[in-house]
């Protein structure tokens, strides 16, 4: 019988490392726009402060690759920490969004390198046989700071302690303690992959990086306007938490399932469970909140499982080579799915309501089956 992949010193320093810099993401991603209105700023330009940052995101984890071929896994990933991590404390000194921006910006390119290069990571501390539950361990570290973080970083804000927040943080600079052991078990540097050998992995990820930007779109607009649309009582707050509970528990467990099973059966089927989610919530919008909560916790058990298993499905079709490439483009798509569901939703919520919204959301996730069916297929290049 295998030994539980967490024990592995290696996994254990993966999960540190995101941890961290998952916390330190999740504490500032609701906080800081509710600081910035604190501090005089109109509500409709609050959300620059988020936007700045996943601008700069998605701009620095297409150059990931490129900077890991130049300089190597390690001062990339240190540089990645400290730049997400040591901007932080410095919120403290001004409310405004100017400033507010400016640091995000800088942070934004350090959760870029965070983001790309966890990813990689995880896929490379485990033996290819058991990728799966290494992916899932990995994605665990990230759902469960989430489902914490968001709520008590808006509520340091919100009474008052920015100062308390801003040090909190700084967590990922504590993540260089973990990092020499993580990238030992990783195999150390990565050997530079030829400019060819990038694009191909680029073009062998593109379905599964499709069918993750699909569903992401989807849950960007499920967690900005259901609790606009719903902002009375305990519904809305209680859909959340059984769609991010869900999630972190088939985000794991799907890679363990990918191992044993393959994904050809998992990945259409995820997506499937989490168009009829979708739909089920817009439903119970009409019919009751049950069915809102029932919607909620199947779309949320659709969309982990999409994240791992698209995340799984990139790397093979990659090859080894171009773990790194695929890693930039799995992330970019997961946070432009998020933008663009927040975006191209609120137009559609505006015009129909927001039961509509979600139901014609649920028939384009279903209409993706055929996508996930041939991403799900046998890797186009190896490494």
């Amino acid at each position: 019988m295998q030994a539980p992949l967490w024990r592995s010193r290696g996994v254990q320093s993966l999960v540190g490392v995101t941890a961290l810099g998952f916390v330190s993401y999740f504490l500032t991603l609701a906080s800081l726009p509710a600081y910035a209105v604190a501090g005089g700023a109109a509500e409709s330009t609050a959300g620059v402060v988020t936007a700045v940052f996943l601008v700069v995101t998605i701009a620095v984890q297409s150059v990931v690759p490129a900077f890991v071929n130049r300089f190597g896994t390690g001062p990339v990933f240190v540089a990645g920490l400290l730049a997400l991590g040591v901007p932080a404390p410095f919120y403290v000194l001004d409310d405004g969004v100017a400033w507010i921006s400016a640091l995000s910006a800088v942070r934004g390119a350090g959760f870029a390198v965070i983001t790309v290069l966890g990813a990689t990571l995880a896929a490379r501390v485990a033996p290819p046989e058991r990728r799966g539950e290494s992916i899932g361990l990995y994605g665990l570290a990230i759902a469960l700071p989430n489902m914490a973080a968001v709520p008590v970083g808006v509520a340091l804000v919100l009474s008052g302690h920015i100062g308390v927040l801003s040090w909190l943080a700084a967590a990922p600079v504590l993540g260089l303690v973990f990092l020499p052991a993580l990238l030992r078990a990783a195999g150390g540097r990565e050997e530079p992959a030829p400019a060819g050998n990038a694009r191909a992995a680029v073009r062998a990820a593109l379905a599964p990086s499709l069918v993750l930007f699909v569903v992401t779109t989807a849950g960007g607009g499920f967690v900005t306007f259901l609790p606009i649309d719903r902002p009375g009582g305990l519904l809305a707050t209680a859909a959340l938490l059984l769609w991010g509970l869900t999630g972190a528990l088939t985000r794991w467990r799907a890679g363990v399932l990918a191992d044993r099973l393959g994904t050809a059966l998992l990945l259409p089927l995820s997506v499937l469970v989490g168009a009829v989610g979708l739909a089920v919530t817009g439903a119970g919008l009409w019919w009751g909140a049950g069915w809102v909560l029932l919607g909620a916790a199947l779309f949320g058990a659709g969309f982990g499982a999409v994240q791992n298993l698209t995340l799984l499905r990139a790397f093979a079709r990659a090859g080894e080579r171009g773990t790194t490439a695929a890693s930039a483009l799995w992330n970019a798509s997961f946070d432009a799915g998020t933008a663009a569901g927040a975006l191209l939703l609120g137009f559609a919520y505006g015009a129909a309501g927001l039961p509509w919204t979600f139901v014609v959301s649920a028939v384009v996730l279903a209409a993706v089956l055929p996508l996930a069916q041939a991403a799900a297929r046998a890797p186009l290049t190896r490494g």
